[in-house]
């Protein structure tokens, strides 16, 4: 049975306030209704200071009237405050209020028509800009770590798009700069609205094991020639979620334990593979294809000056003491170990150092 692509649809991300549409219109209004009932009673309870000029008897549908007219400043003068206390109930309560209700109204317009309008565009306009980009389906703890080692890394928050169905997660993701999405990331029409087919990169991180095959199934449905990498927890599921369609799939429990072995074999080991795997370090692990410059040269030899490790070439990979590598070829993917931003500044810096200092000595 084949699957229909739903129709991309891009919702905004979050309400105004924390409860439903239909509570937060009902708690503008009841606010506003509760200041003109208020209203209401101070000017029956100060009804001889007001005159009505039709038939001289002020009624209690007189004052409602009174009230509404005053409070939207219409003001026809068929009713006016007379006493001096009625004016001055006129200017220090009637006013305040007049204003508070007034800017319930203009507020609830602007949120439910004006302000959602506007998100509702722009969503759109995000949402058919939206290519290149890398999702992020689910920021838990290893989702929010990986979004926020790509931006460390010099990513554009912008390029990353972030969906999770918890709006406390999405308002962190948010807080970066990223391009957020509430709902559920097993649906199509979920993946659809972010352009999934249109991204470079799917990381896929649901917290439960079960959630994240289905996902990885729906992506790779959406987006059959884009790469998924995704995070499991349990060592029999990392075939299950290959065979879904994932083309990197990362066990955090094996990691641990392979920095648990290499720290029994040496305490710099460990050491060395966490730098490896942050930007925050002294090195880091850089993948990137061939340049032409390089064609034909041996890996030792990179135009970057990094430390080559491993070629991809034809989906086999192709250790740097294999003969293999002594020639690189067109098509070939490198997997090179380069010095970070913060260590080539580092060195600059310690140039300069030793430089003054000369300067100083023949000085």
């Amino acid at each position: 049975m084949t699957r229909r692509r739903a129709p991309a649809i891009f919702e905004p991300l979050r309400r105004a306030v924390a409860v439903p549409v239909w509570a937060d219109i009902a708690i503008r209004l009841g606010a506003a209704l509760g200041l003109v009932f208020l209203v209401i009673m101070v000017h029956w309870a100060d009804r001889e200071g007001l005159k009505d000029t039709h038939d001289g008897t002020i009624s209690f549908l007189d004052v409602v009237y009174f009230t509404m007219i005053s409070i939207t400043t219409t003001g026809f003068g068929d009713i006016a405050p007379v006493s001096d206390r009625a004016r001055l109930i006129e200017a220090v309560i009637v006013t305040p209020i007049r204003i508070a209700v007034i800017y319930i109204f203009v507020g609830t317009a602007y949120n439910f028509i004006i302000k959602r309008s506007w998100e509702t565009w722009r969503m759109k306009r995000i949402q058919e800009r939206l290519e290149n980009h890398i999702v992020a389906l689910g920021y838990g703890i290893s989702g929010s770590e990986a979004v926020n080692e790509l931006i460390a890394r010099g990513t554009d928050p912008t390029s990353i798009v972030v969906i999770d169905p918890d709006a406390a997660r999405l308002a962190l993701a948010e807080a970066t700069g990223c391009n957020v999405m509430q709902g559920d990331a097993t649906r199509d029409e979920t993946q659809s609205a972010v352009r999934i087919d249109k991204a470079r990169s799917v990381l896929v991180s649901a917290g439960r094991d079960d959630t994240t095959i289905l996902i990885i199934l729906t992506a790779r449905h959406l987006a059959p020639h884009v790469p998924i990498t995704a995070v499991v927890r349990a060592a029999d599921n990392e075939l299950l979620a290959r065979q879904a369609g994932a083309d990197n799939v990362i066990n955090p429990v094996r990691f641990t334990g392979l920095l648990l072995a290499g720290s029994a074999e040496g305490k710099h080991i460990s050491d060395y593979l966490a730098d490896l795997a942050s930007v925050t370090g002294r090195v880091q692990l850089v993948e990137r294809p061939v340049l032409p410059a390089e064609i034909g040269q041996p890996i030792d030899a990179l135009a970057s000056g990094g430390k080559g490790l491993r070629i991809y070439r034809e989906g086999k990979a192709i250790g740097f003491w294999e003969a293999a590598a002594k020639s690189l070829r067109a098509s070939d993917v490198i997997v090179e170990i380069l010095p970070t931003a913060a260590t080539d500044e580092g060195a600059a810096d310690e140039g300069a150092a030793d430089g003054a200092s000369a300067d100083e000595a023949s000085a």
